[in-house]
């Protein structure tokens, strides 16, 4: 089966397991709570509120922790290829670059990253979609949560 190389117009990763069945059956045992709650008030129905609650934030929680824990290691990452491709004086400067935009570049190849990071570093580019559509030749990133 031949792999579709990524580019921007398909590097979102959508998590079926999660996208489409706990976040659904998460958010739908929230409005139904609320909807027993509203039929029928008491405290045992808005207790099923707070609960229901408390399991849309867990979902929400175990979901971005990792994703986080992630986006720390990209940022490592990139801040060592930083160190192999970019030039002396530019590299210096890369501590001024924000989370997102090191995420962003990361889809950058090593022949066009150094033209990307001053951009970025001028200015030019600031948004990660607007570094994402300035890539010529994307990096896939498979590994991605």
């Amino acid at each position: 089966m031949a792999t579709i190389p990524q580019s921007l117009a398909n590097h979102t990763r959508w998590h079926a397991p999660f996208h489409f069945f706990v976040l659904p059956v998460i958010l739908i045992n929230v409005i139904w709570s609320v909807v027993l709650f509203v039929k029928a008030p008491g405290l045992n129905s808005g207790w099923w509120i707070v609960l229901s609650l408390a399991l849309l934030i867990l979902t929400f929680m175990v979901r971005l922790n990792p994703l986080k824990a992630q986006d720390r290691i990209i940022r490592l990452e990139e801040r060592l290829r930083y160190q192999q491709v970019l030039s002396p004086a530019l590299l210096a400067q890369t501590s001024a670059l924000e989370p997102g935009q090191i995420i962003a570049l990361r889809f950058a190849g090593d022949d066009e990253l150094e033209e990307l990071v001053s951009a970025v570093l001028t200015g030019k580019l600031t948004k990660s979609i607007e570094i994402k559509r300035a890539i010529k030749h994307w990096r896939g990133d498979t590994f991605r949560v």
